[in-house]
């Protein structure tokens, strides 16, 4: 059974009523972001994301997870646990050819390899191969230093941060320009990190709610806020202050 890197976050979200009440106070926009997580929280719960069972495992996911699903990513990495190799040691030492077959199911596998050869050959060059060390640096120091290797994007670099770092950093992705978008909180066009900005500063430096707000928008955008809306009143009904999300409607 997998464990959950959650960094404390035994304890739902949900049952802390003072979580929707009180943070965002200084910001316009903070208590609407809260409307939503509030409504995305009572009515799916905990999400208890990312599920691995070490902060590098969730590096491999993050990395392996480009361009495909998650399901892909969950065969790649049962392949390299079974082949002893989730540790950044073992990775190092492993021939490219024989990581790029046991992270075929990922897709784009031979790019992903090398992916996976330059973020270890990265952590052993500036932390002496040392995670801890790693997430010790200063959030945006480590994270200049992480878009620097092969590889690795903001979104990437993000939930590196995030969820294997504990970070207080907002992971933006393509169900958070549509489901804001589509309620009128961005205009749809807004870069990577302006989006990211304006998540980071409206909401707590808090790792655990982001992390959790982060999960709760990719599940919602998943199951309810799809990319063909067949409807207003249905992009409306999955986040609309007040209707919660007790009723799945396509989005």
């Amino acid at each position: 059974m997998e464990t959950l890197v959650s960094h404390g976050r035994e304890g739902a979200l949900k049952d802390n009523p003072r979580v929707v009440t009180e943070v965002g106070a200084d910001s316009a926009t903070g208590p609407t972001l809260m409307r939503y997580f509030a409504a995305m929280s009572q009515a799916l719960g905990p999400m208890d994301w990312w599920p691995a069972k070490t902060p590098f495992e969730v590096i491999v996911g993050a990395i392996l997870t480009q361009n495909t699903s998650w399901a892909n990513v969950e065969r790649a990495i049962a392949h390299l646990r079974s082949a002893r190799m989730l540790t950044p040691p073992a990775i190092v030492a492993a021939r490219l050819s024989r990581l790029a077959i046991l992270v075929r199911s990922s897709g784009y596998f031979r790019q992903k390899a090398k992916k996976l050869k330059s973020f270890v050959r990265f952590l052993q060059r500036e932390y002496g191969g040392s995670l801890k060390r790693m997430f010790n640096t200063p959030t945006e120091i480590l994270r200049e230093k992480l878009l620097s290797v092969h590889g690795i994007g903001p979104e990437t670099a993000d939930s590196i941060l995030l969820y294997a770092g504990n970070h207080p950093v907002f992971v933006v992705d393509a169900y958070t320009h549509r489901i804001f978008a589509r309620h009128g909180i961005t205009d749809g066009k807004l870069e990577y990190e302006d989006v990211r900005a304006l998540f980071e500063e409206a909401l707590p430096r808090d790792p655990q709610l982001l992390n959790e707000f982060h999960a709760l928008v990719v599940n919602t955008g998943k199951n309810w806020c799809r990319l063909q809306a067949t409807s207003p009143l249905s992009q409306l009904r999955v986040l609309a202050p007040g209707t919660g999300l007790s009723q799945r409607t396509p989005a």
